[in-house]
């Protein structure tokens, strides 16, 4: 190994006093903190609608060029999706985070858990079907039901948007135990 440049060493008076530990910047401040690129996908992922390199800068608290460069990273990567070109927006690609969801199903639970999971998540789907008398919670009017049944609007509001995320959560589920039976069939197929 090389010797450091003579301007890195320490001095023969240097070498004799201990280093003030206590002024040094701490190790974990060093290595923790938001990182840019952490900062520009909670960015892309809190999208609800088409955003501008400018808005999803603002968003992330970064520079336009920043946003740009990472825009055109997730963009090749497939998180987000090129709207128009002029100006350049993007979109969050709801599919492909589907997609990635499905797969961490797929890696961290047994068929078995994933059986269960679905389970438990089509008896919460099927108990909003029955508490609302609706086949899906597009159907319910918010107003119109807390009206009918004297509860608060952000009470049916909160209700409709876990109904969702039961029916959301089975399609993922679903997906995950599809992809567990292809590998099993590759699997065997291999054999």
């Amino acid at each position: 190994m090389d010797d450091p440049r003579s301007g890195l060493t320490a001095s023969r008076e240097e070498r004799t006093e201990a280093p003030d530990f206590d002024a040094l910047t701490p190790p974990s401040e060093l290595v923790s903190g938001d990182r840019t690129r952490d900062d520009f996908l909670d960015a892309v992922l809190g999208l609800d609608a088409p955003a501008t390199a400018g808005d999803v800068a603002e968003l992330a608290g970064h520079g336009v060029d920043a946003a740009r460069e990472y825009l055109d990273w997730f963009e090749r990567m497939g998180v987000v999706t090129r709207i128009t070109d002029s100006p350049a927006t993007y979109e969050r690609n709801q599919e492909y985070l589907n997609w990635r969801r499905v797969q961490t199903l797929h890696s961290e639970y047994t068929t078995d858990e994933l059986l269960d999971l679905l389970q438990t998540e089509a008896e919460r789907a099927e108990e909003f079907t029955a508490e609302f008398d609706a086949a899906s919670p597009d159907d319910v009017s918010i107003t119109g039901y807390a009206a009918e049944t004297d509860r608060s609007v952000e009470e049916i509001w909160e209700r409709l948007a876990a109904w969702r995320t039961a029916r959301r959560r089975v399609s993922l589920l679903e997906r995950a135990l599809t992809a567990a039976s292809d590998d099993t069939a590759d699997s065997r197929s291999a054999v």
